[in-house]
C-alpha cells in the first residue's frame, strides 16, 4: 500500500501559533506516512506553539521553513490558516482553512490556484462526517477562552471603573497568549476571586447555545474557574424554539456568552429597551459567533470585531437608567489565545481522517471534500480554471 507524503507546513499567519499536534503526527508516521515538518519561525508574532523537537522526537524529518511551495510532486501540504495570497499556481494537494467557499473577497483568486496547479484543495471547515456535521472544529475552545477573557473583563471592570481590558499580552508576559490550560484557568480563578470580594458574591453566567461544542466550552471554563453550577444557566434550542428575543433573562445575567451559529434571521436576544431598564446585572456580552457584519446579528450592540490587542467595546445604551458598564467581547480567533490545547483537540478529532489519506480516492470524507471543491471550481471563469503547462 502506497502512502503519499505529507509536508506540515509553518504557519505564515501573524499571532498564529496553533499546528497540528505532534502525537498526531506520530501517528501518521506510525501508519507508514513519510512525515516533514517544516521549522517553526522563531519570530514571537509567528513561533508555533510546539517545539521542532517535539515533531522530531516522533520520527518527523524537519526540514526549512517555506520550503512548501517546492514540494516533491505528490506531496500533501497540510497547514491550518490560509496560505499568503500570490499568484503562482498550486502544484500540491492541500489541506487547510482556504475560506474561499463563501464568496469572501478575493475568493475566485484564491481558489483559480488550485486548478491551475492541477491540485485538491481539502477545506478543512468543509470536512463533515455522515450527519453533515464537521470532523473537527474550534469550537470547544472558542466557548473555553471566550469564556474566560469574560471572567477576566467582568473582574476588571470592578477592579478599574471606566477603564477598558488592557492587552491580553498584559497577562501573559507580552506573548498573547497563554502556555496551557493551567496557567490559564489559575489566573482567571484568581480574578473571579478579586471579583467576588469587590462585589461580595460570584458572577452569574448564561450561555446561549450551551449544548454545542462552543457552549460546552464556554460551560467547563466557568466551573473550573470557581462560579458554582446554580450560577450558570444553560440554554440551548428547548428554551428558546418556543420564545422570540429579546430575552430578559439575560439582562439579569453578570455576564451572557452567545454560542449560536446564525443560519437565518432571528430576532435580537437583546436590544437598547431591554438593556436601559433599571436593574440590569449584564455587564459583559462574549459574541464567539461573532456575526458583526450580519444584518440579522442577533445583538445589535455592537459592530466591530475586537482583537487580543482591544479585547473590549463598549456598549452606548441608548437611554440607560444603569451605571454599572456594559462592554462586549467579539474576537473571531479566540482558541488562539490557548494554541496549545486547542490545536491537540483539533488535530485528535481530524486523527482518523487523515490516517485514510491513502484511500482519499474512496474514503468518504475526503471524496466529498473534492466533491465540494470541484463544484466550487466550477464557479470560477473558464481561463481562472485551466490547469497551467
Amino acid at each position: 500500500m502506497s502512502y503519499p507524503a505529507i509536508l506540515l507546513r509553518a504557519e505564515q499567519k501573524p499571532l498564529e501559533h496553533r499546528s497540528f499536534s505532534p502525537a498526531v503526527i506520530k501517528s501518521l508516521i506510525d501508519a507508514g506516512y513519510p512525515v516533514s515538518v517544516e521549522r517553526s519561525s522563531t519570530d514571537p508574532n509567528f513561533k508555533r506553539i510546539f517545539e521542532d523537537q517535539e515533531y522530531e522526537s516522533v520520527g518527523a524529518k524537519l526540514v526549512d521553513s517555506g520550503v512548501w511551495p517546492n514540494a516533491e510532486p505528490g506531496t500533501i501540504v497540510l497547514g491550518l490558516k490560509e496560505i499568503p495570497e500570490e499568484d503562482f499556481p498550486l502544484n500540491n494537494d492541500h489541506i487547510t482553512f482556504a475560506h474561499c467557499y463563501k464568496n469572501q473577497g478575493g475568493w475566485d483568486r484564491v481558489l483559480s490556484r488550485f486548478p491551475r496547479g492541477g491540485s485538491t484543495l481539502y477545506d478543512l471547515e468543509f470536512l463533515v462526517d455522515e450527519h453533515n456535521r464537521r470532523v473537527s472544529a474550534f469550537g470547544f475552545h472558542a466557548g473555553f477562552t471566550g469564556a474566560a477573557l469574560a471572567v477576566k473583563n467582568w473582574a476588571w471592570q470592578l477592579a478599574h471603573p471606566g477603564e477598558k481590558l488592557p492587552a491580553v499580552s498584559t497577562f501573559t508576559e507580552g506573548r498573547g497568549y497563554y502556555l496551557n490550560e493551567e496557567e490559564l484557568v489559575n489566573q482567571i480563578h484568581e480574578d473571579l476571586v478579586a471579583g467576588e470580594k469587590a462585589l461580595g458574591r460570584k458572577p452569574t453566567a448564561m450561555v446561549l447555545g450551551a449544548l454545542g461544542r462552543c457552549g460546552s466550552g464556554a460551560v467547563d471554563l466557568f466551573k473550573k474557574a470557581g462560579i458554582p453550577e446554580e450560577n450558570i444557566t444553560r440554554w440551548d434550542l428547548q428554551e428558546t424554539q418556543n420564545r422570540q428575543g429579546p430575552y430578559p433573562e439575560i439582562a439579569q445575567h453578570d455576564i451572557f456568552l452567545n454560542a449560536i451559529y446564525l443560519s437565518k434571521p432571528i430576532p435580537p436576544f437583546v436590544n437598547d429597551d431591554l438593556l436601559s431598564q433599571p436593574g440590569r446585572k449584564l455587564s459583559v456580552v462574549v459574541d464567539v459567533s461573532c456575526d458583526t457584519t450580519n444584518p440579522h446579528n442577533p445583538l445589535p450592540i455592537y459592530s466591530i470585531n475586537t482583537t487580543f490587542d482591544e479585547p473590549t467595546v463598549g456598549v452606548d445604551v441608548k437611554n440607560d437608567q444603569n451605571t454599572a458598564p456594559l462592554s462586549v467581547i467579539s474576537i473571531d480567533h479566540l482558541p488562539s489565545m490557548l494554541p496549545r490545547e486547542a490545536s491537540e483537540s483539533f488535530s485528535e478529532g481530524l486523527k482518523e481522517s487523515l490516517l485514510t489519506l491513502n484511500e482519499r480516492d474512496s474514503s468518504r470524507v475526503w471524496v466529498d471534500a473534492a466533491k465540494l471543491f470541484n463544484e466550487k471550481v466550477a464557479l470560477l471563469p473558464e481561463a481562472m480554471r485551466t490547469k497551467e503547462i
